[in-house]
């Protein structure tokens, strides 16, 4: 399974249109990047954009602009990487890990403000969010031995 996450400018790169061009026609670029490569892309950015080669797209309503700090990038590889690891399709993981990433970014921004925090305070939140939306069932027990 593949996957690529490019901001604009990354995607500019990749396509050899102009940063300008992608921002343009955000999901356009985003199509035609996933059907050239075969990969889902993630355009990241202000609802982020999720393509897939055939054509299936999304746009993710979380997040928030604090999220334009050094290191979020790496958060949202690590968190699709998990769970491409836990055997979710390429698609499924990108919309999930998208959205996850940026509520959790949501909820930090309620308590942190709009901006100023940092990706790591991101990744913090993160355990409280999958907790929230595991069932009791599914979450794993510890008892003393």
């Amino acid at each position: 399974p593949r996957l690529l996450t490019p901001h604009p400018g990354e995607m500019a790169r990749l396509t050899g249109l102009s940063t300008a061009e992608i921002q343009s026609d955000r999901l356009g670029a985003a199509r035609e990047l996933a059907r050239a490569t075969g990969a889902v892309v993630v355009l990241k950015g202000a609802a982020t954009v999720i393509t897939e080669p055939g054509g299936r797209a999304a746009v993710n309503g979380s997040g928030n602009p604090g999220m334009g700090a050094g290191g979020m990038g790496d958060i949202l590889t690590g968190i699709l990487g998990g769970l491409l690891a836990q055997g979710y399709a390429p698609w499924d993981a990108a919309r999930l890990g998208v959205y996850a990433h940026g509520r959790a970014a949501d909820l930090l921004a309620r308590q942190a403000g709009p901006h100023g925090y940092l990706a790591r305070e991101v990744a913090d939140w993160l355990p409280r969010l999958w907790k929230a939306w595991t069932p009791r069932s599914v979450q794993p027990t510890v008892s003393a031995a």
